[in-house]
């Protein structure tokens, strides 16, 4: 299957001289989500921008179903929804004019029971006849989403969207994102919240220093760079530690009462039993194991500490 947003060998460089993406390359698959992962700075939301047609690129090609984002500006765009980290909306209107509005810009016929479905999903059914400028911000939020929903596009951009909102609302929006991904909806969300991106994500994508660092399927870079860690807790404490278990890599933590193995998460189980074997031979009882694996976001920081 083609993909549906294809990135070639994208740059931007502005006025100014300063060159915000370097010789970008993605493929995106229809169906799927890609978490964009970064520092402040990094790149993110211009290469959204790019991509959705608001910022203009220097070089390279993007195409979006086929359309290039540049010579078939209407049809790529009418595919995507954004929701940007601004609020940027009509303060006297409601949701519901907001919204179907929202829809007409795109040429799309009117159809309330979409507009009905989208302010339902997003608990702003009542107060669809509100005025925006009463709302408080998180609702405020919800409205921006309902915009980006309401000509059903095939693509869905989520720039940090939940940054600064209840954790009400996050869970609203993640529900609303795994049914979209459910309808087939494409879904490219930049997050700070790494957690997020580790639940939801298919694939996850590193930006850095303005370079897309790597794009992987979220489970393989777990595995691959995802370090595992072993904890065994005593019976009895334990002064020093004997050089045979030394010798296997083990370290003695928490004052003696526990030892620490780490190992490579590309290793099976087995990995473990040199150690337990060992254990056994020094006449070394334990109470307790328990096996942990690097989260996402200390592999994030480890990638990006490593091309500092």
């Amino acid at each position: 299957m083609p993909a549906i947003i294809s990135v070639k060998d994208l740059s931007k460089t502005y006025a100014s001289g300063f060159e915000a993406l370097k010789h970008i390359n993605l493929e995106i698959e229809q169906g799927e989500i890609l978490a964009l992962l970064g520092p402040n700075g990094a790149g993110k939301t211009t290469l959204i921008s790019v991509i959705c047609g608001i910022v203009t690129p220097t070089s390279g090609q993007v195409t979006v179903a086929g359309h290039d984002i540049v010579r078939d500006y209407r049809k790529a765009r009418e595919l995507i929804g954004l929701v940007p980290q601004e609020i940027a909306l009509d303060i006297f209107t409601t949701p519901w004019n907001t919204a179907r509005f929202s829809r007409g810009l795109f040429g799309k016929p009117p159809n309330d029971s979409h507009i009905e479905k989208v302010l339902r999903d997003l608990s702003l059914w009542d107060k669809k006849a509100s005025k925006v400028i009463a709302l408080s911000g998180g609702m405020k939020r919800r409205v921006v989403i309902a915009k980006a929903l309401a000509h059903q596009p095939a693509i869905l951009f989520l720039d940090e969207p939940t940054a600064g909102v209840d954790v009400e609302l996050r869970k609203e929006m993640w529900q609303l994102v795994r049914e979209l991904r459910a309808n087939g909806v494409t879904i490219i969300l930049t997050t700070h919240y790494i957690e997020e991106a580790q639940e939801m994500a298919d694939r996850v994508g590193v930006i850095h220093k303005w370079e897309l660092m790597l794009v992987e399927q979220k489970d393989e870079l777990m595995r691959k760079m995802g370090r595992k860690e072993l904890r065994i807790e005593l019976i009895d404490k334990l002064d020093a530690l004997p050089p045979a278990l030394a010798q296997q890599g083990l370290e003695l933590i928490n004052g003696g009462d526990m030892l620490r193995y780490e190992y490579d998460s590309e290793g099976n189980r087995a990995s473990i039993a040199p150690v337990l074997g060992a254990l056994t031979e020094a006449g070394i009882r334990f109470r307790d194991l328990d096996t942990t694996q690097r989260s996402l976001e200390e592999i994030f920081v480890q990638l990006v500490g490593e091309s500092k």
